[in-house]
């Protein structure tokens, strides 16, 4: 039987499961498809046991999610995926080294949305995000690089996007839609035109609330991005995503 070769996508899942239940959800929606069979080749691993990313990084824990993570990594490339794509944030911590142990492509969700941000027109991205990828200022260093400011919330409102995170959505609970909208008032008053959510667990509060376009979700970016990758057509995105 001769079969045509499609691009197969390889998602590192798991960080966390619901995140990526929502990743693959966004990839299915936004591809434009007549039939089942239009639709992206996928391969999901989904190691919700991965240690937490945000307690290695902030030195809260000794187990890094590393050699997690480059396994599962490994095991995508071997079956065959073309791109891997990590729909987490706080995992970019890692990603060059999960590159340094692939064969293949694995776009980083905080490369792409910095690069939306700066194709789209804006100036100033509120960033929120976990305590981890604030502090490893990853977003920080890929916003200066394109010339982009940016500003993050205070120690309080960081605290609240903890416990947004970890006490609420990650636990299963209802968030705390005041909460979040605490934050984004405190951003915008710093002047942000954009607020970056830098953590898929707040893609999901941002769902639960309508995808306010006050937003730029993280993880929409990526998915435009795989879906781009896997050479398919993305539908359904906001005006932004037609300078990409």
């Amino acid at each position: 039987m001769n079969t045509i070769k499609r691009p197969l996508l390889g998602i590192l899942g798991g960080l966390g499961p619901m995140a990526s239940a929502y990743f693959y959800e966004l990839i299915t929606a936004h591809t434009k498809a007549g039939c089942d069979q239009d639709h992206i080749d996928i391969i999901l691993s989904s190691r919700a046991s991965t240690p937490d990313r945000t307690a290695f990084i902030t030195g809260r824990s000794l187990e890094s999610p590393l050699p997690y993570m480059i396994e599962d990594a490994k095991r995508l490339d071997v079956y065959g995926a073309d791109v891997i794509v990590i729909p987490c944030n706080t995992a970019h911590y890692f990603v060059e080294e999960v590159r340094a142990n692939v064969s293949v492509p694995v776009p980083s969700i905080i490369e792409e949305t910095s690069l939306h941000l700066k194709q789209a027109g804006y100036k100033k991205a509120g960033i929120m995000a976990t305590s981890g990828t604030v502090s490893s200022g990853s977003y920080q260093e890929q916003l200066k690089s394109l010339g982009l400011s940016y500003a993050v919330p205070d120690e309080a409102h960081q605290q609240y996007l903890h416990e947004l995170i970890y006490d609420d959505v990650k636990s299963g609970r209802d968030p705390d839609i005041e909460k979040f909208y605490a934050v984004a008032r405190h951003l915008t008053e710093k002047g942000c035109d954009k607020l970056i959510l830098g953590c898929t667990e707040l893609s999901l509060i941002n769902r639960a609330v309508g995808n306010d376009s006050l937003f730029c979700d993280s993880l929409e970016v990526l998915a435009y991005t795989a879906i781009t990758a896997c050479q398919s057509t993305p539908i359904g995105f906001s005006e932004d995503f037609e300078q990409r």
